[in-house]
This record gives C-alpha cells, structure tokens and sequence, in this order.
C-alpha cells in the first residue's frame, strides 16, 4: 500500500464531496427562486385607503353551519394601511385588529337589485 497515493485519493473525495455539497446549495437556491416567482404572480395586489369600505374572508366558516353562506363578513372601515401589506381595520362595534391584505377586498356600499323576480317551486311543476 503506497500511503502518498492513498492519502491523495483521499483529498480527491473530499473534493468531490465539498462540489457535490455546493451543488445542491445552488440547486436549492434555484428552486426557491423559482416557487417564490411563482408564489408572487399568484398575489394579488390590492391597494385600500384610508376609510375605505372593505368586506373580510371568512376561511373557519366549517365551524357555522350552512354550506351556502357566503364566506365574506363586514362591511369594516379601514384605518391604517402598512408597508408590508398588513391593513389595520375596525369593526362596527368599534374593534379594531390587523389582517392581511391579500384577505380583503372592496366593498361597494349602497348596491341593489332593480327587479327581483320569483318563482314558487309548485308553479314550475305545474308549468310542464
């Protein structure tokens, strides 16, 4: 056994180890550049001011009955807009707390329905 060709072997795996090491550093760099670009284009950018209107996404409405209500609860009025897209809101009964943006969206006060119409289920069956 030649201990200088051994010892150099050696060296060689090290080697290889330390490339292959720096390697999957650069693999992972990559992929966390590519799911954050995919992760910011599905982001929606909303701007809200001061005293607007907005209506607040519901996501633990599994807890309430009802399959067919709606997820939106408000309307809230807007009282302070941050720089890292946190909007501070108030409630109508005076609560004030900090949401995400990307969980709000307008509100459009005073929208009604011109014609309603109406149809009783028995006079759709009679209707055939």
């Amino acid at each position: 056994m030649n201990l200088k060709a051994a010892g150099e072997a050696r060296l060689l795996q090290l080697n290889e180890l330390d490339e292959l090491r720096f390697d999957a550093y650069d693999n992972s760099r990559i992929y966390k550049e590519r799911t954050k670009k995919m992760h910011d284009k599905a982001i929606l950018h909303r701007d809200f001011q001061v005293s607007d209107k907005v209506l607040l996404f519901n996501s633990r409405l599994r807890l309430f009955p009802g399959k067919l209500r709606s997820r939106w609860s408000g309307p809230f009025t807007v009282t302070g807009v941050k720089f890292n897209g946190a909007i501070e809101i108030i409630g109508q009964d005076g609560i004030r707390f900090k949401v995400n943006g990307q969980r709000l969206k307008l509100y459009m006060d005073g929208a009604f329905v011109e014609k309603m119409e109406t149809f009783r289920f028995n006079d759709l069956i009679t209707g055939f």
